[in-house]
């Protein structure tokens, strides 16, 4: 059984910063891609950014420049550091991750997702 379990959402003023962290923890083997994605109310899920296993990451437009994501694999854990945050901004932030498991299966695996809100 895997688990992501994120932290560090809430409300924060427009040009303010917020530090998303999410935890990996279960059968874990091998974890690949990781990634922040975002749903905004009354829109669909979108890609925030990703990273490979390796360091290799991507970035939606609207937030190059502004967000870092960030990886520890020693501790299983990816971070988005959000910087100059706007108010389109606003929107529940899901951890995403490719993982293989104790048994080799692959499978992705998805957070419960945490409230980031910009306003002042």
């Amino acid at each position: 059984q895997v688990q992501l379990v994120e932290s560090g959402g809430g409300l924060v003023q427009p040009g303010g910063s917020l530090r998303l962290s999410c935890a990996a923890s279960g059968s874990i083997f091998r974890i690949n891609d990781m990634g922040w994605y975002r749903q905004a109310a009354g829109k669909q899920r979108e890609m925030v950014a990703t990273v490979s296993r390796s360091g290799s990451t991507n970035y939606a437009d609207s937030v190059k420049g502004r967000f870092t994501i960030s990886r520890d694999n020693a501790k299983r854990t990816v971070y988005l550091e959000m910087n100059s945050l706007k108010p389109e901004d606003t929107a529940v932030y899901y951890c995403n991750a490719d993982i293989r498991t104790i048994s080799q299966f692959d499978n992705n695996y998805w957070g419960q997702g945490t409230q980031v809100t910009v306003s002042s």
